[in-house]
């Protein structure tokens, strides 16, 4: 006779109807006492216990952004596959779909906004220059369902020169990031008719003093850069090549003082020629021109600056996590314009619930870098927690659970190389054209070197100016 083994585990969930409501170990993060926090400010409580009662609803959306290949019906499945001792109700995709109007996307903000915000710790590396936090605010677009009540609120994008739409209607997302773990600070979105800066306009109010922003191309008007500083946070900006700075004065290291905003903002600029040495021998060379507000070139070295504002990539980096790894690649599933909030509230939730986790998990090993962190793995064992139901209520305060031990045992090299990604036409809504010299055809490894020189001939016909 064949040997068995039996393996027996207790299982702690919520009571009676309750008990489909948890992310499993995410459950820790999101808790009970949280979710009823949020529902009851919002007003968004049942008015009577249903077989469906709004924190199970809210639970049940969080995890259609864990899962969002499932349907409604799989994702239900999913929360109760170990739960099957309790005799669970299983509600049809139309009730489900009732139900999170019912809630609406108010508790899922409030959820969010109480989750968000910083992670990182002094000693975490990447997180801190020269004493500064470093953050960075960039923008994306979300792929929307084509229908009736979307396209009426959401654009699609139209070719230059023409008047025909193509492409799916886009959601413009931008948020607020910190460095090195990739936590999100704030979130703002909305149509893409609205400009970058405006969204942007949305989020200052999180910035605080000791704070350094890294900004794109297209954030250095004059009057967004006022307000920033008005928080007491400090800038670090790609300036346009049409914008020509006054030069008022030229410091020893090549860079210089200037004004924007009318001459209401004193900053410092930066110029440097930036070569990029691509794997097949391609070469690309391209002068960069950045201003920031940290005037004082003994304590910030230039060369440090345009090696630090590299970092504004992690910015992308949170981006695909969410939109090529969480949805991988998919369009969000909400039809109506409220569900699509309370979607992408829900889609920033659970990604900065896993950043906090593993944020934890790192912290547990001293000087361990959180790019090292794979956010692949954290959302796989996360999603393999909620169908087995573990780790919902700890049975003891640790640092690192399961999702903690599985980002450690699978940590990414530790000198990763940089990378350029091939810009081209992927898909219909694709903003690059037909790649040229001056992008390789494919994701390659690069080198990059960078000379902080001041361009001599143009200092000198400004400054005859």
């Amino acid at each position: 006779m064949q040997e068995q083994s039996v393996i027996t585990r207790e299982i702690a969930v919520a009571k009676g109807v309750f008990a489909p409501g948890h992310l499993g170990e995410l459950t820790q993060v999101v808790d009970f006492t949280l979710v009823d926090a949020v529902l009851e400010e919002t007003g968004t409580v049942q008015k009577r216990v249903r077989l469906l009662p709004s924190r199970v609803v809210m639970y049940f959306v969080l995890a259609l952004a864990l899962f969002e290949r499932c349907s409604y019906r799989a994702v239900w499945g999913k929360l109760v596959a170990s739960l099957d001792a309790l005799a669970l109700v299983r509600p049809c995709t139309s009730a489900l779909c009732r139900a999170r109007r019912r809630v609406g996307a108010a508790p899922f903000r409030a959820l969010f906004e109480t989750l968000a915000g910083p992670v990182a710790r002094p000693s975490t590396p990447g997180a801190f220059w020269r004493g500064l936090r470093t953050v960075a605010i960039d923008g994306t677009s979300l792929h929307l369902p084509d229908s009736e009540p979307i396209a009426a609120r959401h654009a699609k994008r139209k070719r230059k020169g023409e008047d025909v739409e193509f492409g799916y209607p886009l959601l413009r997302l931008l948020v607020l990031i910190e460095c090195g773990t990739r936590a999100v600070l704030a979130a703002a979105f909305g149509p893409e008719s609205a400009g970058e800066t405006t969204y942007a306009e949305r989020m200052l109010d999180r910035l605080t003093s000791g704070m350094l922003v890294l900004l794109d191309t297209g954030f250095d008007g004059g009057p967004l850069l006022l307000q920033l500083r008005s928080t007491g946070a400090e800038f670090l900006c790609r300036s346009g090549a049409r914008r020509i700075p006054l030069i008022t004065k030229r410091l020893p290291d090549g860079s210089y003082l200037s004004t924007f905003g009318m001459g209401k903002l004193p900053v410092r600029i930066v110029e440097a020629w930036i070569t990029v040495t691509y794997q097949d021998g391609v070469v690309r060379r391209e002068q960069w021109r950045l201003a920031t507000s940290l005037t004082d070139h003994t304590r910030y070295p230039a060369r440090e600056l345009v090696d630090l504002y590299h970092e504004r990539w992690q910015a992308e980096t949170a981006y695909f996590s969410i939109k090529a790894t969480m949805l991988d690649g998919r369009i969000l599933r909400s039809h109506r314009p409220q569900e699509v909030e309370q979607e992408v509230y829900a889609l920033l939730t659970v990604y900065q619930a896993l950043v906090r986790i593993t944020a934890d998990a790192a912290a547990s090993r001293p000087r361990l870098d959180p790019d090292r962190i794979s956010f692949t793995i954290a959302l796989e064992t996360a999603r393999d927690q909620v169908t087995t139901a573990a780790g919902i209520l700890p049975g003891k305060v640790t640092l690192v659970g399961a999702i903690g031990h599985a980002v450690l045992d699978n940590l990414l090299p530790a000198h990763r190389r940089q990378r350029a990604k091939a810009r081209i036409r992927k898909n219909p809504t694709s903003k690059y054209s037909k790649n040229s010299l001056q992008h390789p055809a494919t994701t390659q490894h690069y080198t990059l070197q960078a000379d902080v020189t001041v361009m001599e001939e143009g200092l000198k016909a400004r400054s005859k100016r």
